[in-house]
């Protein structure tokens, strides 16, 4: 998709990828200037850990947001938030996603079109 699109972005971890240089907006604006659709899902999905921010933990709880909707079979997720605080003196921080969908139809596809879609099924 990022080769249709013409994204640049590099591989984060497994199957995934980060598009670099541009945000949600003006990826919004790209994906719709190939009138494809950039869909949203309203459920947000949190994932926190203790101590300092770092990328490994960071990535690690971008992938424990990747596990629990990896069944929607969605291919993007938009980080919302990245919020660190303390409490009692212990440092934590909460990551924040949505799940985010490419596609050519306006309205979301079933889920059966999306798992055969990951599959580079038609």
């Amino acid at each position: 998709m990022a080769e249709a699109l013409a994204l640049q972005s590099e591989p984060y971890f497994g199957n995934w990828s980060v598009v670099k240089l541009l945000d949600g907006i003006a990826l919004d604006d790209k994906i719709h200037a190939a009138r494809w659709n950039f869909l949203f899902m309203a459920d947000e999905i949190k994932a926190t850990f203790f101590g300092a921010v770092g990328a490994g933990k960071i990535q690690r709880a971008l992938q424990q947001i990747a596990r629990k909707v990896k069944h929607q079979n969605f291919n993007c997720l938009e980080v919302t938030a990245i919020v660190a605080k303390h409490f009692l003196g212990v440092p934590y921080t909460t990551v924040s996603a949505h799940s985010r969908h490419i596609q050519q139809s306006y309205r979301l596809d079933s889920i059966e079109t999306r798992q055969n879609a990951g599959r580079g099924v038609n």
